[in-house]
């Protein structure tokens, strides 16, 4: 589907609870914020399997002005700044959400890898739950003031994220936010998204990115039991 933004539109893909299954609504929703890979079959699967357990899901397109390789430069930078376009797309998928007919107005966000780098901060920017995957943490952790609640989920065999979790955890709890956060002994970075297959596959788990489905499976359930405390108005 189309996203309204500043600029013209991006594009996004909505997952929508079935009604013999979820009821006719209103739902709650999250807007999920893909890898680095961008909106791919895997993001697609994630908002899916939200819209099966009955939210309204909508994966967003951070490439949608020009690919992943015109694109990838732009929505680092704004994720190294926490600030800019890309931040304000995310926004604008939140407005939409929030505005159907079909939700209740509670909408929160989950980001995986890079977009867990965005779903760190956007916590602070209207969201109602926050549920970042082993997202790069801000330079300034002052961006963090003012969190919405936050579920979030790190392997404790990503080279990249060591001690993340902690500072995470330090900072949430110092300024009485709540939240659940979690390291995952045998888990490494993306243990949440199936990878391609093949070789490339092989050097991804060398250099620390593989699916661990333990992990993943138990962060799902948290995920689901934070949002269901936080997004679900009959809980």
């Amino acid at each position: 589907m189309d996203i309204p933004v500043a600029d013209g539109v991006i594009e996004g893909y909505l997952a929508r609870p079935v009604p013999s299954v979820s009821g006719d609504g209103p739902y709650p929703a999250v807007v999920i914020v893909p890898d680095v890979s961008g909106l791919t079959e895997d993001a697609r699967a994630h908002a899916d399997r939200f819209a099966t357990a009955g939210y309204l899901a909508l994966a967003v397109n951070l490439y949608s002005r020009g690919g992943l390789v015109r694109c990838i430069r732009s929505v680092f930078r704004d994720l190294l700044a926490a600030k800019g376009r890309t931040f304000e797309d995310v926004d604008a998928a939140r407005s939409l959400l929030a505005d159907r007919d079909d939700c209740t107005g509670k909408v929160g966000v989950v980001g995986f890898c890079l977009g867990g780098g965005f779903a760190l901060v956007a916590a602070t920017r209207g969201f109602d739950a926050a549920a970042p995957y082993y997202g790069v943490m801000p330079r300034d952790l002052s961006v963090l003031d003012g969190s919405c609640p936050m579920v979030a989920s790190f392997g404790r065999k990503d080279p990249m994220l060591r001690g993340a979790a902690d500072t995470l955890e330090r900072k949430l709890t110092e300024q009485g936010t709540p939240h659940d956060v979690k390291e995952y002994p045998d888990a490494a970075h993306s243990f949440a998204n199936r990878l391609p297959g093949g070789p490339f596959n092989v050097l991804l788990k060398v250099a620390g990115f593989a699916y661990h489905h333990e992990s993943s499976e138990d962060a799902w359930r948290r995920v689901m039991d934070f949002f269901g405390d936080h997004l679900v108005l009959d809980r």
